[in-house]
């Protein structure tokens, strides 16, 4: 008993020792417990993001910034524990990226081997992240923890592409969430975001079908508002259904596409092909048919403008145009679609080619 109370009158001498006039000590309990935790008092850990949105895409690399500094400034600098999180653009559950501690890091699931911490200064925690996906729009979070200290802040990462309607062969609102997720997968694309499609629809989108967002929901975007696409009464903007059964209803759907990986083009030789001739006419090009989404960044982000029908990978048939002009359909820019044609009509052929087969 008599040797417990001279070590606590001692540890209390300690913190007074280690006291200064704004009442202001911590105590460091390293040699105690080897965790390097730090108790304080007067002392305030801040964490900070030098911008709230980032934009960029896919196959970029990209840095999300993030800070964190102590006032007063420490004399002895700090390890403290820096975990980066990320929340779907669809909302739902937080999934871990990245958890570091001074030159230790460690990541997780689809962004295992793609992120690392910068460390190019004191207190610098910024997320590199490479080889950016379309599923990594998002919501993330850069959380320091020192101790009982615990301070966050939070960084949106945007893709720059292009949104676009997508129906089912069969016809509009064929679709469940399900089905529209799979739908847009298979064209070289992710399910659009509310703020994805409206920034398209700032933009000009407008369309009288209703479909599926990456959230649940069901809206669609009105530019010019008529009879049949809720009333000429209503003003422009993005119309919602709200949230619908995911499994019961069917709708259409609104896919993103970001920048391409590669270089679609079209592709005739002395005949046109049905769509039997044209996978294999891209085949003997050292190259694949395209899919919607990618001739959907080609026309948006390339530039891409062509006044011939082709094949596409899902047996529709469509030609992009830039610049509209006689001939070309209406007078607006866009991606003009003849559906789905009988596979064994004739028409030319939009190909694919990867970065890799451009080489």
């Amino acid at each position: 008993m008599m040797i417990c109370c001279i070590q606590t009158l001692l540890l209390l001498g300690a913190q007074l020792a280690l006291s200064i006039p704004n009442n202001f000590f911590y105590h460091d309990f390293r040699k105690g417990n080897g965790n390097k935790e730090i108790h304080f008092s007067g002392v305030k850990l801040h964490v900070d993001s030098a911008q709230p949105a980032v934009f960029a895409a896919t196959g970029d690399n990209v840095t999300l910034p993030c800070r964190f500094w102590y006032e007063p400034e420490l004399t002895s600098p700090r390890e403290p524990r820096v975990k980066w999180s990320w929340q779907p653009a669809a909302g739902g559950h937080e999934t871990d990226v990245l958890v570091a501690i001074g030159s230790r890091s460690r990541s997780f699931g689809e962004f295992r081997g793609r992120v690392q911490i910068r460390q190019d200064f004191p207190g610098d925690v910024a997320l590199v992240m490479t080889n950016l996906m379309l599923n990594d729009t998002g919501r993330y979070h850069c959380e320091v923890v020192d101790g009982l200290e615990d301070k966050s802040t939070s960084i949106y990462l945007e893709l720059r592409g292009v949104v676009f309607p997508y129906q089912h062969p069969r016809g509009h609102y064929h679709l469940s969430f399900l089905a529209a997720q799979q739908a847009c997968e298979q064209q070289a694309s992710t399910l659009a975001t509310f703020s994805q499609l409206f920034q398209s629809w700032k933009e000009g989108l407008n369309w009288c079908n209703a479909g599926w967002l990456a959230d649940g929901t069901v809206q669609y975007p009105m530019t010019r508002p008529r009879v049949p696409c809720g009333g000429d009464g209503l003003a422009p903007g993005v119309r919602s259904y709200g949230r619908r059964h995911l499994q019961l209803h069917r709708y259409d759907v609104f896919c993103f596409s970001s920048t391409l990986q590669g270089k679609v083009y079209y592709l005739q030789p002395s005949h046109t092909m049905n769509l039997t001739e044209a996978q294999q006419a891209c085949q003997e090009d050292g190259a694949q048919v395209a899919k919607v989404g990618q001739l959907y960044a080609a026309w948006k982000l390339s530039v891409l403008d062509r006044c011939d029908a082709g094949w596409l990978a899902d047996g529709s048939v469509r030609y992009p145009i830039t610049r509209p002009r006689r001939n070309c359909g209406p007078s607006e820019p866009g991606v003009r679609s003849f559906g789905f044609p009988p596979p064994q009509h004739k028409h030319g052929v939009y190909c694919y080619k990867s970065g890799d087969e451009l080489m």
